[in-house]
Formats: structure tokens, sequence, C-alpha cells
């Protein structure tokens, strides 16, 4: 499938703002199904295929937060959320929730367009890590039932924090960059901000670190970025 091949689900109860988009989208070439409000796109999202979600936040009958938390347990679909609001507690919360990126109303249609393309072309993890199943101490990682477990504790990760946890694992004792980390797990196309990966990182550290506070796993390299050390 092509990259200008993907179905979309747009989740927005602005009538022009949707029409904006949907117009947007269609002309570089995607397939666009919409709903606007919370209820109607968690099911369209259950029944869809879609590639990429755009959800917003402040939505009838279920805020969009509500539907990231129900959807992220339920697929591991990209989720862009777009929001008025331009306080830093709701992106972390939309982040904390599963988005894989959000965009601060109001934004340029130009930037949100290179958000969605850097989204549809992000990698999944590098099968080169070919292992499939990735072990360090207690701790191990599948990556055919994408699941991982400390010990005899199963690990409640989102998806980006598995890919973050497979990359390091896999190549234990190499130090890679922020921007490095960025490139591998959310493409080379990203346009966030590189603090997104400390974010991570820090999740991380609090599943897998017996002393998240001195981190003896997941290393900080200064001047670098982070090197997994088991």
């Amino acid at each position: 499938m092509r990259l200008a091949d993907k179905t979309i689900l747009l989740v927005e109860d602005d009538e022009n703002l949707a029409e904006a988009l949907r117009y947007n989208l269609e002309r570089e070439g995607h397939r666009v199904e919409t709903a606007v409000d919370g209820e109607r796109g968690l099911e369209t999202a259950r029944h869809s295929h879609a590639d990429l979600v755009i959800l917003d936040v402040m939505l009838p009958k279920l805020d969009g937060f509500e539907v990231c938390r129900i959807l992220r347990r339920e697929s591991d679909v990209p989720i862009l959320m777009l929001t008025a609001k331009g306080e830093e507690i709701d992106r972390v919360v939309g982040l904390e929730l599963g988005a894989d990126d959000y965009v601060i109303k109001p934004f340029s249609m130009r930037e949100l367009m290179a958000r969605v393309r850097a989204m549809l072309r992000r990698p999944r993890l590098a099968r080169a890590e070919t292992a499939r199943v990735l072990r360090s101490g207690d701790l191990e990682v599948d990556l055919t039932s994408h699941t991982a477990r400390c010990g005899v504790e199963a690990l409640e990760l989102k998806p980006r924090e598995f890919e973050l946890l497979a990359l390091l694992i896999a190549n234990k004792g190499r130090a890679f960059t922020r921007d490095q980390i960025l490139e591998r797990l959310w493409g080379h196309d990203y346009v966030g901000d590189a603090r997104t990966v400390d974010v991570h990182v820090r999740w991380l550290r609090e599943k897998i670190e017996p002393t998240p506070g001195r981190p003896s796993r997941i290393v900080t390299v200064r001047s670098v970025g982070y090197r997994f050390e088991g």
C-alpha cells in the first residue's frame, strides 16, 4: 500500500474544520472516514481498518481523552490528538493515555499534514533486532505476542514504550541520541519535540527500574542520550 493510499478516521465535531481536514487529506490521496462525536468515533474505529486516527479532545457524548484511553487498550493504531488547550498538562494527559502526537488549535494545515505524513511513515520496530524474544536479566520482551515481563510480573506498556524498550534491549550497551530514537520510533519526518523521548524514558523507568530515581537499566549518557545497561 502506497503512503497516499491510507485510511484516516477523523473524529471532529466542528463541521467547518472537519470539512477542511477532509479536503486536504483527500487531496493527498487518503480515504477519510468521519465521526462527529466520541461514541460514534469509537464505534467507527472498532469496525474500520484505519491507518491513523485524528481525534479532537473536546467532543460531545465522549471526550477525546476517554476515546483515546479506550481505543489504546484495544488497538495500536496511531492517534493524533487535536486540542484547543495549550497547557502542558493537557498534552501530557493525552500522551499518557496513549496518543502518539498532538496539535494545538489553531494550527496551520501545512503543519498538520506534515504530522500526518510523519505518523504514516512511522517505522515499526526494526526486525534487524531479529530475536523474537529479547531478554536481559529478569526482563523479557516478546516481539511476536507484543508482551513484556519483569520477573513474573506482566508489564503494562503503551505501544511506544514497548517499542522503546525493545529497541534498547536489542542494542544493549549502545548509546542512542534523542534524535536517533525519534527517527527510529517516530519516523524521520516527526516534527515534535525531542523531549517526547525523555517523557517516554521516564514512564518506562517507572515500570522497569528497581529505583526509578536512580536508574540502573536505562541510564542517561550525558550530552548524548540513553543507553541500556541491563
